[in-house]
Order: structure tokens, then C-alpha cells, then sequence
């Protein structure tokens, strides 16, 4: 099945999770993967504004709409935030009907293409984790109404949903990213998503972070 057969799920937050196991929480561990957020996009968002501002231009000059494209999307314990992205395409699909962008797709533009080809459209949410909504790393936070979607056809879905959302996951270096036009392809990433929830740890976390300029390079899926 397709996820383009889900244009009637409307955008509503998930039950309350039952957090009466919190007691196992290590801590430490969260607070020093908290640190290392903090501290890296914080840095890179330093670096990077000349590079900011630039990109910022180009979608300007290159098409009409804002520079930065907002979207409802589900974090940790299922509660919803609005991701930054810088725009990419020439429609800002929120809510109920959101359709994932395809290769060869038309709505995205010429800077777009570029920015998605190296994942530069990204770097906007690393304003997401100084926020404490994501993370540097975890598993990627998909539209609310994909959620909807895919919480009641796919076991296990909502354990993605125990850690907090990332700009770069175990998903992602191991090349499940873009479309997932069938079924099978969103199970194939929430494998991988819940193995990640199930070991998650600060040198994971690293191992990563380091392996991810080259799933970026490989463009290994990239749409």
C-alpha cells in the first residue's frame, strides 16, 4: 500500500505516554548526550552563518516563498513541534495531506535540489535541538499525518517515539532515507529506528555523527 492512500488522516497529537518506567532512565547518559547536543550545533550554527545567510539568498533569488519551511512533526513521547528546514520545494505541505517528495519531482526547485542532494536543508534544525526538541542523533521525525498513517500497519512503530528525534540516525547511515512508497520501505527504516531505541548510548551516538558526512557524500537514497 502507498502512503499517497492517506489524504483523509487529520492532524490530532498522540495519546499521553505512560511514563511510570522512568525510574530506568540512565540519567547520565542523557545528560551528556544533551551536553554534546548543545555544544556541537551551537558551534556549527557559529561557523556556518555565513554559509546560512548564502542559502538563505539563493532560495530567495531562485523562487517565491519564505526561506524557511515549517512543519508539524512528532517527537519524543508523542509530542508534536514545528520543524526548520530551509525550503526546497515550491509548496509548504502541512497537516493532513503531505506528500513526500520523489526523485524527479517537480516541486522541488533548482537550489532545492542542491540543498537536498547534500542535506544542507537540514541545517536549520539544528535550532530544533539548541531548543531541546530534537537531537543530533536519533530517528528521523516524520510528518504527524505519516505517523497517523503508519502507527496501526507497521508493530512497533511508536517505539521510534521513546527517543528524542535526530537530525541523523542509524536509519540514515545505513542508507534508509527519502520516499518510502511502499510499505515495506518505512518498515526497512523502523527496523533500524528501533534498533537504534534499544542500544542507544553516547559512543552510538558518535559512531554516527562520524559516519555521517560519508552517508551524505554516498547520496545513498537522496531525493
Amino acid at each position: 500500500m502507498s502512503i499517497q492512500d492517506h489524504s483523509s488522516v487529520t492532524l490530532r497529537a498522540f495519546p499521553a505516554w505512560d511514563h511510570s518506567d522512568t525510574s530506568t532512565v540512565d540519567v547520565s547518559g542523557l545528560s551528556a548526550k544533551r551536553a554534546l547536543d548543545v555544544v556541537v550545533s551551537l558551534l556549527t550554527i557559529l561557523i556556518c552563518l555565513p554559509l546560512l545567510g548564502l542559502i538563505i539568498l539563493a532560495i530567495k533569488l531562485d523562487s517565491k516563498g519564505p526561506a524557511l519551511f515549517r512543519q508539524h512533526r512528532t517527537g519524543r513521547h508523542g509530542k508534536i513541534f514545528e520543524i526548520y528546514k530551509f525550503r526546497s520545494m515550491t509548496v509548504l505541505e502541512d497537516g493532513a495531506a503531505v506528500v513526500q517528495a520523489r526523485v524527479g519531482d517537480a516541486r522541488i526547485t533548482r537550489v532545492g535540489r542542491i540543498l537536498r542532494i547534500l542535506s544542507l536543508d537540514e541545517l536549520p534544525q539544528l535550532f530544533n535541538v539548541l531548543a531541546g526538541e530534537m537531537s543530533l542523533v536519533g530517528p528521523r521525525p516524520h510528518a504527524v499525518t505519516h505517523d497517523e498513517y503508519y502507527t496501526p500497519r507497521i508493530a512497533r512503530y511508536r517505539l521510534r517515539q521513546l527517543a528524542k528525534p535526530g537530525i541523523t540516525g542509524w536509519a540514515q547511515i545505513h542508507g534508509a532515507r527519502g520516499a518510502t512508497p511502499e510499505l515495506s520501505d518505512m518498515q526497512a527504516r523502523i527496523d533500524l529506528d528501533v534498533a537504534y531505541v534499544e542500544r542507544e548510548n553516547f559512543w552510538l551516538d558518535l559512531k554516527i555523527l562520524a559516519r555521517t558526512p560519508l552517508a551524505v557524500l554516498s547520496r545513498r537514497n537522496a531525493v
